[in-house]
Formats: C-alpha cells, structure tokens, sequence
C-alpha cells in the first residue's frame, strides 16, 4: 500500500491544539505521508511539525455532541454523523511528550486517528522518512565514516601490537551482528576464530572493546559459550582468552546475567567458562573492586547490557569519550557497529499500548547513566544534557538514518548509509553544535569514578519531566553561567599573554 492511501482525511480546518507551557491555537491540521503538520490564522509558521513516527500511541474521544441532528449517511464509512460534534485526539509521543487536537467533525476526528495509526506503524523501513529526507545543507553518505574499524586500530596500534585487525567477518560471513572488520588479538588466526565463533551464541566471539594505555589491560566483549549441560569445552576459545592475559596476572570474566538466568540458559545450551578450562579467569555476577587485570563481559547475546557495562566503563576511565565527538565514536563502535538491535529495542516507548517481548530501553538507561555521571562531575563533561536528550530522541525516531535497523548487516542490505543521511554531520553542524556544550567544562584526564549509593542518585527531570514542569529557569540560568564562562574567559586571554610576554623575557635575559 502507498503512503498516500493510508492517509483518509488529509487536511481539517479549526483544529484546536494543545501542548504543554503554551495557548491553545487554532488553525488547519495537515496529514502528510511523515508529518502532522497545523498552521495558525496567522498563517506565520507552522505550530506543529511532528514526525509522525514520533507517535507512540493515540486515544480519541467523542466532546461536544450538541443538538443531536443525526444525518444517516450510507454512503459514509462511520454511519450516523452527528452535527455539531467534535473529537479529541490525545497524541502521546515517544519522546514523552503529550498534544491534544480537537477536532471539529466525528467522521473527520475517526479519519484522522486512522491515518495517524497506519502512518506510524509503518512495517518496512525504507517507508520511513530518512529515506526521503534531503536537506540542502547536508549530503548523502556525509560522516558515515565517522570511526570505521580501521581508524580504531590505527590509534591502537600506536600503543601496542598485540592487537590485529580481522576481516574473517567480511560480508557477515561469520557474525550477522559484528561489522566487516574486528580487533583480536594477534596470536588468533581467522580460522580459530571461525571454530570460536560458532561456540559463542550468535557467532559473537570476544573482541577488543578497550584498551587502557596506561596499564596495557583491555575490556573485551562476546557472548555466553554454548557449553550446554555436558560442559561442552572449545580449545580455541580457550586459547584466545589465554593470550590476553600477561603473564602472571588473572583476568575477570563478567557476567551480566544472575547466577540462575546463567543456571538456566545452560540446560537451554548455552552456559559459562568453567573454571577448569580457563585457570586464569575468575568469573563473576556483581561489580568488580578496581583493581588491575583484563575483563571480558558477556551475557546471552551480548548486544544490551554487555554494551551499556563497555560504554560505561569507557566514558569512566576515558576522558576522550566525555568529549562531544568522542561520545559520537563510542556510540558507532559501541553500540551501532556493535549490533544492538535499535529498531527491536525502541520500536515505541512509555505510552505504547502494545508491549512486545523485544522492546526495552537499554540504551536510554545507558544515557541516563551518562547523566548521572554528569551531574557528579559537572565540569568532566564537554556536552550538556541538551546532547543526550537529543541523542535519546533520534534513536527513537528520527528524520536521520543513523539509528535505523539492527545490525550493520541490516543497514547493508537495505544500502542505509547510501539512502539516508548520517545524524552527525548535523550535530556536529557549527550552529547546532554551539547548543550542546558545557560551558563549565575543563578537561579531565582522570578517572572519574562515581557514587552508586541511592542518595547519589536523581531523576533525570530534564528527559522525564521536561514536559511536566517548565524549564525556563533552568535554561536562564544556564544562559547566564555561559556568559559568565565566556567573559571570564575573554577577560583571562590579555592577562595570560602578558605572562607569557614577561616570562618569554626573562628568559632572554637569563639566555643573554
């Protein structure tokens, strides 16, 4: 079916909207094939420009039935048309926010809720609006090489070569989730890894996540082993955990399931590393003290909590990853290269009637992490909140392909990254850029490890509540920290030159 004829009523004039923090405005609603769209009198701009794939659920109900002149419409597909009567649609979106249409007309407040409901529930992808989005300012295949495989190995490789970069996976031959090319350790050759790869679930044999410069210790990520109730043993995976270790020094293999989920997936195939097949690696199910040694991390699949506890770990230990474009390359190879099914996880949100078993907010609860980080180091961070919300956004619905399908493989066969346009470029764009800064921000090279107790930790009123309280306060008194910041800053470039004009001639007298 073509979008167009999903679309019943396409456009109704004295539509009332409602919407947090503003007056009621009246004016024409429109339905496009990818947006709600409602003009005022004024005719000065458009008061509403939602995508409709933002809609998370909708519920109509029946107002003002004055006069009950009933008009028996056969030809009508609701029957009875009542005059005078109106219908409020209460369109709940996935980014938490609520509008209400008041819509004069039953027959056109049914039509509407029905286009609205085939609209944004499209099935296939390439029906979604990325795939017809073309702004002027950016192009197609713009910043989809934001941090390819290669890029992450040559920064490697400047620090050790015990690492190597893998194409066994070209074309998804090996692991439908993993991208082209992976990091491994050196001493593993393809065809082990081929042997391992169908011992770990879904072909997800443990690669490079982390490397620590300081140290030379490593997080890795995979999946559960499939040692099923016979203790099934794979002497290549035993060799490739092996030879990361230094010698005399034990690793830790995290995993993320309770102790009886990791019970139970056994009896179904999967399983754990015994301690017997792999003497130098302890397992655990809890938090690790911080202590020196490399860790491997898995669950089942390894494409949720695996990757929220890698991130993590990263924007923690590294201050690159707190920083606007190293948060951007932690994401593409922590979560978009690293196969977490984004279009499974955030197919709706809060306010969804349907409830399917795949949806979950796993990488929302990663970013409210991040924010959390946040507010216990305020200056750490070179992005605000703004950044994050904006990124929980588009991962929900987006005119931006960045977050569509869920794996690399998917986005190739559907030519993602040729069809659509990449979300950086836009971020990363000087105008909207300027709006994700921290203006309080100062690097830190050190760790930043955080306070877990409950009272450490707050509600993220500016994603949840944003639309419940008004946050014109706080964007003032962040407007203001930014001026101050960007005076004080001013006010200290003279003074530091003159220094360095004093001190660079003292050292001639001295040289003299």
């Amino acid at each position: 079916m073509e979008l167009a004829e999903r679309i019943r009523t396409s456009q109704v004039d004295d539509v009332v909207l409602s919407r947090p923090f503003l007056q009621p405005v009246k004016g024409t609603l429109c339905v496009s094939s990818h947006h709600l769209l409602l003009s005022s009198r004024t005719g000065d701009a458009a008061e509403l420009w939602l995508l409709i794939r933002n809609i998370d659920a909708i519920e109509k109900s029946v107002q003002n039935l004055r006069g009950y002149q009933t008009i028996q419409c056969v030809d009508e597909p609701y029957g009875d048309r009542f005059s005078g009567s109106s219908g409020i649609i209460t369109v709940k979106c996935k980014d938490l926010c609520v509008w209400f249409l008041e819509i004069p007309g039953m027959e056109e407040c049914l039509n509407i809720a029905s286009s609205i409901e085939a609209l944004s529930s499209l099935e296939s992808v390439t029906d979604t609006y990325p795939f017809f989005y073309r702004p002027k300012s950016l192009r197609l295949q713009q910043g989809w090489d934001l941090c390819p495989p290669e890029v992450q190995y040559d920064r490697l490789s400047a620090h050790t070569n015990n690492w190597r970069l893998s194409y066994v996976n070209k074309d998804f031959a090996v692991c439908s989730s993993y991208p082209d090319a992976v990091i491994v350790h050196r001493s593993i050759n393809d065809a082990a890894l081929k042997v391992v790869a169908k011992f770990r679930q879904g072909g997800r044999f443990p690669v490079l996540s982390y490397y620590h410069r300081k140290n030379g210790m490593v997080i890795m990520r995979s999946s559960q082993p499939l040692t099923g109730a016979n203790g099934k043993r794979c002497k290549e995976d035993e060799d490739i955990l092996a030879a990361v270790l230094p010698p005399g020094l034990a690793g830790y293999i995290i995993d993320t399931r309770s102790v009886q989920a990791a019970h139970q997936a056994k009896v179904k195939g999967g399983g754990w590393e015994s301690k017997g097949n792999y003497p130098n690696w302890k397992r655990l199910h809890k938090p690790i003290d911080r202590e020196e040694g490399c860790v491997l991390i898995h669950g089942s699949e390894g494409r949720d909590t695996v990757l929220q506890l890698t991130s993590l770990a990263q924007v923690i230990l590294d201050p690159d990853c707190r920083t606007i474009g190293g948060f951007q390359a932690l994401i593409e190879r922590e979560w978009l290269q690293a196969g977490h099914p984004f279009q499974l996880r955030c197919a709706s949100s809060a306010y969804s009637h349907a409830k399917p078993k795949h949806e979950a907010p796993v990488f929302l609860i990663f970013l409210d992490c991040c924010w959390q980080l946040s507010t216990q180091f305020p200056c750490s961070f070179q992005f605000n909140q703004h950044f994050l919300v904006t990124l929980f956004e588009h991962a929900y619905a987006s005119r931006f392909g960045s977050f569509l399908c869920n794996s690399e493989e998917e986005r190739s066969l559907l030519k993602v990254k040729e069809r659509t346009i990449s979300l950086w470029p836009w971020i990363n764009s000087p105008g909207e850029r300027e709006k994700y800064l921290n203006p309080l921000y100062e690097r830190n090279s050190l760790t930043i490890w955080p306070s877990v107790a409950p009272q450490s930790l707050q509600l993220w009123n500016g994603l949840f509540l944003r639309w419940k309280q008004s946050s014109e306060h706080h964007i003032e008194a962040w407007e203001q920290i930014s001026h101050i910041m960007r005076h004080g800053r001013r006010e200290s470039i003279p003074t530091a030159a003159k220094e360095n004009q004093v001190g660079n001639e003292e050292s001639a007298q001295v040289t003299g």
